[in-house]
């Protein structure tokens, strides 16, 4: 499916996709409610009142597509890539992320308390705002991601590359960091790491 074409209060319920691709089409208040896709493109796509619920994917692509006020209830996704695409109004319970590329995302001041994000990569990633209390972040590549004004009581982010994040201004008070970790963030925060005499 191709072009400006929209797909308007349809009901997918259920859907399989196998490896289709739609290019630019608009999605508006469509129940994809237990879809699942393996293989699917969707390139710079529009979501608007779109119910995510219960889907799954796996090795799927939306590639620069905006999702607007969209439900992803107990959604998965494995091994997908959502490079440039951004989430406005969204709701995630229940959200869970294994492996993929979902750098250069725009998730400011999304609630993403209680998601599970593992071994992905999140390049760039604008986390402004955002609240990741509860949520698990492990094994995440969260190097150059803006996450100021985010909160993080609770978060797991045992072995993910907290690298060239500028700390300044994120409530990290009660988060779950390992050992190493804690020596990148204390020298963030300008303390003088040194061994024990």
């Amino acid at each position: 499916m191709q072009g400006s074409q929209r797909v308007v209060d349809e009901d997918w319920y259920g859907r399989v996709l196998e490896s289709e691709t739609f290019e630019g089409v608009t999605f508006v208040d469509v129940d994809m409610t237990e879809l699942s896709s393996t293989g699917a493109t969707f390139d710079g796509c529009t979501f608007r009142n779109v119910r995510f619920n219960v889907s799954r994917h796996s090795s799927s692509a939306f590639l620069s597509c905006s999702f607007h006020g969209c439900v992803f209830f107990d959604a998965t996704f494995t091994g997908c890539k959502l490079s440039g695409s951004s989430f406005d109004r969204c709701s995630f319970s229940l959200l869970k992320v294994e492996g993929g590329d979902w750098s250069f995302v725009t998730m400011a001041g999304a609630d993403l308390g209680g998601v599970r994000i593992n071994d992905v990569r999140m390049r760039e990633a604008d986390l402004t705002n955002a609240r990741l209390d509860g949520a698990t972040l492990t094994g995440v590549d969260l190097s150059a991601a803006t996450l100021h004004g985010a909160t993080m009581d609770g978060t797991d982010l045992r072995r993910s590359d907290l690298s060239a994040i500028d700390l300044e201004g994120v409530d990290v008070r009660g988060a779950i960091i390992g050992w190493q970790q804690a020596v990148h963030v204390a020298t963030s925060l300008g303390l003088d790491v040194r061994p024990d005499d």
